[in-house]
């Protein structure tokens, strides 16, 4: 079997697009990968292109040997447009893989650890109330139980920040008043905050509450910092949306600086790394909870990843419907009681791309915007 062509296609996602990538075989057999969107969100085809000139006529089944060859024929370190076509093309390898064995492609990786895979949802609101309503309904209507918020009731940037940390608790404490007792909710700043003793304090702040986990207060470029910072948390610390590879995130973990990574199997190099990475914080006594905001492709191979991932613990999730993407797949994956059920009568990722639905998808440019401090400086995204 060789490679005979890689096509990208920029499928419609609501106010944005999404990179999807098709590779496609001498035998007929195809598979499919999704792309994150580091901007700019074009460079991926291009860059797609190249990436075909290096490895067309290899065994699409040759995973281990692609990646490495990629990695070596970039010779510098592929930062984020590189990642980002790299891990589409490793999922679409996988599926490959997966159809012409005849298997779904975590029995490929070692087989199911476990039966189904727990999922987690955003939600927001006015106040705790409304944002413990808006909980509620998703779990009447899908039995989802986990679920994630900013902790932001006010400007992080022009509020004192007592106060600040004041109204997040205040915020978690009626979503303890209005939601069930055994539902779990995490909290994420999106890295909002530069200096390390303001996310502590806003830790601390949660922490009577129990949180499921507190996700990525700061920057992370300085993986010292992190450490420092969670040896003085007590509630668990999660990051890895924004760091690549293993090495990063052994970096990370060697200095203790996370209860639970989050590395997205779109941009952090795809499921081989991924799964790479995965065994390193396994290693280190940490769990894995995907960064997954992406569309409802990239579900289909995170679930993959968590059914055969010993130290997975829950999976950020979208409904398909959400994101205009829901017509993307025959069949994409629904919660069930809040679990995503595992398919093993399906070979390969376990769905199929509607081409002409993302063909007919046109181009939406989208970047990500930053706000402005009293004093004129730009805040952090």
């Amino acid at each position: 079997m060789k490679i005979t062509a890689i096509k990208t296609f920029m499928a419609s996602m609501g106010q944005r697009s999404r990179a999807l990538v098709k590779v496609e075989t001498d035998e007929g057999i195809y598979g499919w990968g999704e792309c994150y969107s580091p901007g700019p969100d074009l460079a991926i085809g291009p860059t797609m292109d190249y990436i075909f000139e290096l490895i067309k006529g290899e065994d699409p089944r040759r995973i281990e040997y692609i990646m490495l060859k990629l990695f070596q024929q970039f010779r510098f370190p592929p930062g984020a447009i590189g990642l980002s076509a790299m891990s589409g093309l490793d999922h679409a390898l996988w599926d490959i893989s997966g159809k012409a064995a005849g298997l779904p492609v975590y029995m490929l990786l070692g087989g199911a650890v476990r039966d189904r895979i727990q999922v987690y949802r955003s939600v927001g609101g006015k106040d705790g109330k409304e944002a413990a309503g808006v909980a509620r309904k998703l779990n009447e209507e899908h039995g989802i139980t986990a679920f994630k918020t900013s902790p932001f009731r006010l400007d992080p940037s022009a509020d004192r920040w007592g106060r600040v940390c004041a109204a997040a608790a205040d915020y978690f404490e009626a979503l303890r008043k209005y939601s069930d007792d055994n539902w779990e909710f995490a909290f994420d700043p999106h890295a909002k905050i530069f200096e390390p003793i303001r996310a502590l304090q806003l830790a601390n702040a949660l922490a009577p509450y129990d949180p499921l986990f507190y996700e990525e207060p700061l920057r992370p470029e300085n993986s010292d910092a992190w450490g420092r910072l969670r040896s003085q948390m007590q509630v668990p610390l999660a990051t890895g949306e924004s760091l690549y590879t293993k090495f990063e995130f052994l970096d990370l973990l060697s200095k203790d600086g996370a209860d639970i990574i989050q590395p997205d199997v779109c941009i952090c190099g795809g499921l081989l790394e991924m799964r790479k990475i995965a065994a390193i914080a396994q290693a280190h006594y940490v769990t894995v909870a995907p960064h997954n905001p992406m569309g409802p492709l990239a579900t289909a191979v995170n679930v993959h990843f968590a059914a055969a991932t010993p130290n997975f613990k829950i999976l950020e999730y979208h409904l398909p419907d959400e994101s205009n993407a829901l017509n993307w797949l025959d069949e994409p994956y629904w919660p069930v009681d809040g679990y995503l059920e595992l398919r093993p009568d399906r070979p390969g990722l376990g769905v199929e791309v509607n081409e002409e639905v993302i063909k007919a998808g046109e181009y939406v440019h989208w970047e990500r915007g930053s706000t402005k401090a009293p004093d004129g400086s730009t805040n952090y995204i």
